[in-house]
């Protein structure tokens, strides 16, 4: 599990493959929960983010 800060996005699907301290994983796509604006990858529990400020057909 991380432990930083979440990262904002401007897009409704994101991709994670992890990152150097967590040792990486598999490339998974994931899609932002239009009801909460968050996603978390199931590898590496990476929390994203959508901007309030991203266009609603963002994808």
């Amino acid at each position: 599990m991380t432990d930083t800060a979440p990262t904002t996005v401007t897009s409704t699907t994101v991709s994670c493959d992890g990152d150097a301290e967590s040792g990486g994983h598999p490339r998974v796509y994931v899609k932002i929960d239009v009801k909460t604006g968050k996603a978390v990858c199931p590898y590496c529990s990476k929390v994203f983010v959508l901007d309030p400020n991203a266009k609603a057909a963002a994808h």
